[in-house]
């Protein structure tokens, strides 16, 4: 399947450099470009792409506009942010995404026009094919694939020994052992692709007194888990922020990683009190901040009381965390399918057999309450 792109920018060269960009991708076709979100509505009608790159800043219509047109007249067509690295592009980027973009990346800051156009491929290429994979599965979805309305119930996995495969797990007719009498202390969130929306529907929906931290990994650059945190921050019960070093480690805070940065949790020099450290440790699996680095501090911090959540996202990781997570007596949730927006972090994670429960986006709040024993 071809997929047709439309480039939307209001700089002639920026044009020049997104359509050879995409082009370049295997199986994507530039259908034209437009200077603004007039031009594009124009050309979205008569040449119906099947996604846009677009730009937020233009004149006569921005990219905010188009989005809210395209939304008001139920036009069929994503959208891919192209977002300046600034926090007035994040809080643009997270406005998108309330209108319905599929994902963003970021303006390359610098570089000859050649290393500009091989950064933007890099970064587009994967977002396509997931955006292609998703146009696929929605296509196929009320045919054979009906969505879940309710949680699936999966069988407690057999724990591995550290160096032995670790198989699927069936799902059986019975429910899994109850967690009534289970302490949980911490909730771990992994999430990417599709997490700014997925979790601006889901965290709004829990109360402010669970009386246990959150702590969330979501793929994003600097600066945009700032904005990130501060429109969480205005819709949910808890306190949202950003995290940063150093900091205690409290009840009914959603602390969510800086971007660009590692984010673990530790234990104090007095022996009781947790802190959150924010590190320049490597990337893992491509990524920083990485789902699994967070996630093996939560295993060894909050041993047999946490409650490990991997939600919409591309790649895989997340998936050794929650393996050591499990080990030590966590409880596993992973977004279903039909909710996700990328299925490739909840699938590699549900493939480990250490999943407890697959939920649809709609019942993961209900389902991490549960783990609490508050319903």
């Amino acid at each position: 399947m071809t997929l047709k792109v439309l480039v939307v920018d209001d700089t002639i060269l920026f044009r020049k450099v997104v359509s050879e960009a995409a082009a370049a991708i295997p199986g994507v076709e530039v259908v034209g470009s437009a200077a603004n979100g007039k031009i594009a509505l124009t050309r979205i009608r008569t040449l119906k792409p099947d996604i846009l790159t677009l730009d937020l800043e233009m004149p006569e219509m921005n990219g905010l506009e188009l989005l809210e047109t395209i939304r008001r007249e139920s036009l069929d067509v994503g959208a891919i942010l192209i977002s300046c690295l600034t926090l007035q592009g994040g809080d643009l980027t997270m406005k998108g995404f309330d209108l319905g973009a599929f994902d963003f990346i970021t303006k390359p800051d610098g570089g000859s026009v050649e290393e500009n156009i091989t950064a933007i491929k890099d970064a587009l290429a994967p977002r396509f094919k997931a955006f292609l994979a998703q146009k696929e599965y929605r296509r196929k979805l009320p045919a054979a694939v009906p969505a879940r309305p309710v949680a699936t119930t999966l069988a407690p996995p057999r724990v591995p020994t550290p160096l032995a495969p670790i198989q699927p797990a069936a799902a059986p007719s019975v429910p899994s052992p109850s967690r009534k009498g289970q302490r949980v202390d911490a909730v771990a969130i992994g999430i990417s692709t599709g997490g700014p929306n997925a979790l601006t529907a889901m965290l709004p929906t829990l109360p402010g007194n669970m009386g246990v931290p959150f702590f969330i990994v979501q793929h994003m650059p600097p600066i945009f888990t700032a904005s990130l945190a501060a429109t969480l921050n205005s819709r949910c019960a808890m306190h949202v922020k950003e995290a940063q070093n150093d900091e205690r480690v409290l009840p009914d805070t959603v602390y969510i990683a800086p971007g660009g940065r590692q984010m673990k949790v530790v234990m104090a020099a007095d022996g009781a009190t947790r802190l959150i450290k924010i590190t320049d440790d490597p990337p893992e699996n491509n990524c920083r901040p990485a789902v699994d680095y967070l996630f093996r501090s939560i295993a060894q911090q909050y041993q047999g009381r946490a409650t490990g959540v991997i939600m919409t996202g591309m790649g895989s990781d997340g998936s050794i965390g929650i393996r050591l997570m499990k080990r030590n007596g966590a409880y596993i949730i992973a977004q279903d399918e039909a909710s996700c927006v990328v299925f490739g972090m909840p699938k590699a994670a549900i493939a480990t057999g250490t999943v407890d429960v697959v939920a649809p986006l709609g019942g993961i709040a209900a389902e991490i309450l549960k783990s609490l024993g508050m319903l």
